[in-house]
């Protein structure tokens, strides 16, 4: 219709499910410190949510969204290197099971320590300037503030690409995860550097819960539902591998959001209205699994292994 405009980001009122950018920025943490550490973390989560009441605090604090967000950033790295250096570095020679158990303790005393500083939940809204919609094309218009962070996601995947590949540091890594003991043999403090590269990950889970904390709520427990997908990303992707959280973050936001969308209005033709908006985000989350199961079927590495 004339002068009619179509805003991206709902579908019949329906708000889109996962969003692959944020997804993706999660899941590049989580298979960088998997891929390289060989260490299965599931406190991962938990950075995430930390950063976010980091960044809930700090933007209170200063009245800059910004600088909220930065500050978190650091903090959240420097709160991750503590806890490599003090507890998880005792973990790596262990085997993944008794990583699982550790780090699912850690998830608990997380929850319970945020809970003593910050409360059950903190507010945090976007900047007033990203509040609208932003007109891409003539009569087509997407969040402004979901730009954003589409924005950011493209920018850290073309970073943490360069840094990986092209950098002396991303070479000492890579050398470091291929074989540490020759890596410590070369002079190499390979110790420091996984330090490093897990203040790099709680970083860029500072960045999400930053990031996601203005569309979701900043509370307690958050970081649970996001540790799951994140690692169904980084299987699908292939373990270790940057290219491959991004493709599987895409794959994962499509399927999701799709089936949210797409099965709930075919549901309405034969389904009561409250059936059909209850099976639709179910069947879509149904189909996440089955597309991982599938991959796992075919190519059990993942889509873009880092190693062959």
């Amino acid at each position: 219709m004339p002068g009619r405009s179509i805003r991206i980001g709902t579908f019949a009122g329906i708000p889109f499910g996962v969003h692959p950018a944020w997804l993706f920025i999660v899941a590049l943490g989580l298979t960088l410190v998997f891929g390289v550490m060989d260490m299965i973390n599931l406190a991962h989560g938990s950075l995430y949510m930390v950063g976010a009441f980091v960044a809930a605090w700090l933007v209170a604090l200063t009245g800059s969204f910004v600088l909220g967000v930065l500050g978190a950033i650091g903090l959240t790295a420097l709160f991750g290197m503590l806890l490599e250096v003090t507890l998880l570095r005792t973990l790596y020679a262990r085997d993944h099971l008794s990583q699982v158990l550790a780090t699912f303790a850690l998830i608990l005393i997380l929850n319970d320590g945020v809970k003593m500083v910050f409360g059950n939940d903190l507010p945090l809204s976007a900047p007033d300037a990203l509040a609208g919609p932003v007109e891409l094309l003539p009569g087509l218009s997407y969040p402004a503030y979901r730009l954003l962070i589409l924005g950011v996601g493209l920018a850290l995947a073309a970073a943490m690409y360069l840094l990986v590949a092209k950098t002396r540091l991303g070479a000492l890594v890579r050398a470091g995860a291929s074989n540490r003991v020759m890596t410590e043999a070369m002079g190499v403090p390979v110790r420091r550097l996984f330090t490093a590269v897990f203040g790099i990950g709680a970083g860029l889970c500072a960045v999400a819960g930053a990031l996601l904390g203005p569309l979701l709520a900043v509370q307690v427990g958050m970081g649970e539902n996001i540790l799951i997908l994140a690692f169904v990303v980084i299987v699908i992707g292939g373990i270790g591998s940057i290219r491959g959280a991004l493709v599987g973050a895409i794959l994962v936001g499509c399927i999701d959001t799709l089936g949210r969308t797409l099965l709930q209005q075919l549901f309405r033709e034969f389904l009561p209205p409250q059936w059909a908006s209850a099976a639709g985000p179910a069947i879509a989350s149904i189909a996440v699994y089955l597309f991982m199961a599938v991959v796992l079927a075919l190519k059990p590495q993942g889509l873009f292994p880092s190693r062959a």
